[in-house]
């Protein structure tokens, strides 16, 4: 279920890299002048990629090629972190049962129609039906896993927030993708395997595991590509720790209104906590990325 998952989005993003890429790319070129629509291109690049990881990796090989400069990387560094919540917002909608529509729409336009935009279209179409294929699968898989004692028991007495972002960040880590990551926890909290608690920590792991692919891709660049991942690195790191002595105070009241604006339903209380944690750590840390950008340069003299 997992592969089939991380198929699909690699399946959609190809496609969109391949349908628009050049003309993306542009944009961020064009649009970044400044620090607020740097961050608006910043959301609608990830929000289309599925990924901020691979809009963080694009932005340090902008930086490294001197295309853009740290304050406008910034802009572009914070847009990405709203845009990833794209994905677990449409997971917790749970669209699994419209999957073999458009897979078959995908299919139909990749070996059918000859039109070369067209197929790159089926592309995304065909990884978005693949994605949601494997998140049957997994879904499937987790019902199972709720069937053992011994496993459930463990996972819903897992309070420890420590614990929980250690979890959120190794996970990340390994995946390269928080939305994955955010995902799989939401399927987790969905079937009843995890309580909405622990899944504030943990995700604030996996905002800190997404730091990862950026570090290890700067590690080749120069002082600028170094500089815009210790942005994003900086960024999370520093706005993670405000949202976890925020959460940690006040979980019961936090997670009775999550769970009223969610109507209820853990799954999309899940995504909303994600979207919502992102855009409260945006608008706490805009007005200071100045100062993190200054910052950047005593970590990397």
């Amino acid at each position: 279920g997992l592969g089939l998952f991380l198929y699909g989005m690699k399946l959609m993003s190809d496609g969109l890299e391949k349908a628009a890429g050049a003309k993306l790319r542009r944009i961020l070129e064009i649009f970044t002048t400044n620090r607020l629509t740097g961050m608006l291109v910043g959301i609608f690049f990830t929000a289309v990629i599925q990924s901020s990881s691979a809009a963080t990796v694009m932005v340090v090989s902008f930086v490294n090629a001197g295309l853009m400069n740290l304050s406008q990387a910034a802009g572009v560094i914070l847009g990405a972190n709203i845009g990833t919540t794209v994905t677990s917002q449409l997971v917790s909608f749970n669209l699994s049962e419209i999957a073999p529509v458009f897979l078959m729409a995908g299919v139909i336009m990749v070996l059918f129609i000859n039109n070369p935009t067209v197929q790159k279209v089926g592309e995304v179409i065909l990884g978005f039906g693949v994605l949601f294929m494997g998140l049957t699968s997994m879904s499937s898989a987790m019902s199972v896993l709720r069937d053992s004692p011994l496993i459930t028991s463990y996972l819903q007495t897992l309070d420890n927030h420590f614990l929980g972002v250690l979890f959120g960040f190794i996970m990340t880590a390994i995946l390269q993708s928080s939305s994955v990551t955010v995902s799989i926890v939401l399927l987790m909290a969905s079937q009843g395997l995890l309580h909405l608690p622990i899944c504030f920590f943990i995700i604030l792991g996996c905002n800190m595991g997404s730091c990862v692919s950026a570090l290890l891709a700067s590690l080749s660049g120069n002082k600028g590509a170094k500089r815009a991942a210790m942005i994003h690195f900086l960024f999370n790191v520093i706005g993670s720790a405000i949202m976890f002595t925020v959460i940690f105070i006040f979980t019961k009241p936090i997670t009775g209104a999550l769970l009223g604006i969610s109507g209820g339903n853990v799954a999309r209380a899940v995504a909303n906590t994600h979207s919502l944690m992102k855009i409260i750590e945006v608008a706490m840390l805009f007005p200071f990325m100045g100062w993190i950008v200054k910052l950047t340069y005593k970590v990397v003299p």
